[in-house]
């Protein structure tokens, strides 16, 4: 059974940081991974992508300040920077195989989520 575990959520003041993390039992060198959020009454957004060859992609309200990666075969993780209130939401962690689509809708595996909240 395919697991994604998101971690590293919490409450921060506006221009502060977190880095969530993303445990999962998939083997991701054939996946594509990456990070949703959904803020309440808002669709999800997508935040950031990587691919199974390493290319990233980044939602144009993050690009500059948060920085997606993967350590070991099994680890994800979102650096977030200069965290704005606007980013406030549920992170998701989400996982396809094969390359990387632009919807939510195209991921077929997506983790409980962890709730991010920037203060102003």
């Amino acid at each position: 059974q395919v697991q994604l575990v998101e971690s590293g959520g919490g409450s921060v003041q506006a221009g502060g940081s977190l880095r969530l993390s993303c445990e999962t039992s998939l083997y991701y060198s054939s996946y594509c991974m990456g990070w949703f959020r959904q803020a309440p009454g808002k669709e999800r957004e997508g935040v950031a992508t990587i691919s199974s060859g390493g290319s990233v992609t980044y939602g144009d309200s993050v690009k500059g300040r948060f920085t997606i990666s993967k350590a070991t075969k099994n680890t994800l993780y979102l650096q977030m920077n200069s965290l704005k209130p606007e980013d406030t939401g549920m992170y998701y962690c989400v996982a396809v195989w094969g390359a990387c689509p632009r919807s939510a809708s195209g991921y077929t595996y997506w983790g409980q989520g962890t709730q991010v909240t920037v203060a102003s």
